[in-house]
């Protein structure tokens, strides 16, 4: 697992929130949103492959599970 997919994974498991801000076809920007109030503490930028499938996955956004 690359290091944007696994950081990704890893905010999922924590029970917060992420929210695509871009897509392209190319791309994502994602914002990290606290589990609580859902206010964004950092954003991911990624064009891998595996991160792209994973966010297509999600329909854009992902809560906790």
């Amino acid at each position: 697992m690359n290091d944007a997919l696994a950081r990704l994974r890893r905010w999922e498991e924590s029970g917060a929130t992420w929210r695509v801000l871009v897509r392209t076809p190319d791309s994502v920007e994602i914002a990290l949103l606290t589990c609580d109030a859902g206010e964004e503490v950092d954003r991911l930028r990624s064009a891998d492959p595996a991160v792209l499938e994973h966010v297509d996955a999600h329909g854009g956004d992902a809560g906790p599970a």
